[in-house]
């Protein structure tokens, strides 16, 4: 497997979870504090915490701490992740696209072929 796969494929596996789905959510608005996420997603923060590795270890969040308080971890999104499954659903689409209008063609043409020889 590529890099570009295996990378596609954690992030596909990070976003599979709805609170993982939810943290990436709330991120869109802006850096959070994890206490702050847990408690819009209504999980305790040992629940939270495993969300945040797997999203960190996926690469689809940084996090940092502030220069004030080394205790607390604050999160962002990184947007590569996602630039990369926003491209890689876009491909897949024109194929998509390009299967259903090579299907279409195809039908059009038997119904002529089936009109032409019931006349």
């Amino acid at each position: 497997m590529n890099a570009a796969a295996a990378r596609l494929d954690r992030t596909l596996a990070a976003l599979a979870d709805p609170h993982r789905r939810k943290v990436v959510e709330l991120l869109s608005g802006g850096p959070k504090r994890a206490g702050e996420l847990a408690a819009a997603v209504g999980l305790e923060p040992p629940a939270m915490s495993r969300h945040l590795r797997t999203l960190r270890q996926s690469g689809l969040i940084d996090d940092a701490h502030p220069a004030f308080d080394a205790r607390v971890r604050i999160y962002s999104l990184r947007p590569e992740p996602m630039a990369h499954l926003k491209d890689w659903l876009e491909r897949a689409e024109r194929m998509w696209s390009l299967q259903l209008t090579a299907f279409k063609a195809h039908i059009e043409a038997l119904d002529e072929t089936t009109e032409s020889s019931s006349e």
